[in-house]
């Protein structure tokens, strides 16, 4: 089933699957009917349950929910501004340092505001 909330999004990820292929098919189906419900309830802290990223990943669904809420006009939800949804420290979703400008650049407010650094078209799915 596809996760249908950014709740669900963490507890795929919590239980073993890829963080990036959930928040996809959450995507997916949020982009094909957009709705506040998917974006309110606070996805649990994965920092503390994932090593290697789960900071990261706490800080990339506060700000999918601050995006999607702005382009769908939708409230942001609170927790979406909680300062354990920010980095201390910069994220480039790409490590070669050639590209760290034209991520600097492109990355949307959301994502810039909490020290993340993606593409332009980081939630885009065509």
């Amino acid at each position: 089933m596809r996760p249908q909330s950014l709740v669900e999004v963490a507890e795929l990820t919590m239980q073993g699957e890829s963080f990036h292929l959930s928040l996809s098919e959450f995507l997916d189906e949020f982009y094909r009917k957009p709705n506040q419900n998917a974006l309110t309830a606070e996805p649990a802290a994965l920092h503390d349950k994932i090593t290697s990223q789960g900071e990261v990943y706490d800080a990339y669904l506060a700000a999918t929910a601050e995006t999607l809420a702005c382009q769908h006009h939708l409230d942001t939800p609170s927790w979406a501004y909680a300062p354990s949804r920010q980095l201390h420290h910069p994220w480039f979703a790409l490590n070669l340092a050639s590209l760290r400008a034209v991520l600097l650049w492109e990355s949307p407010p959301a994502f810039r505001s909490r020290n993340l650094f993606v593409s332009e078209n980081a939630l885009s799915r065509a």
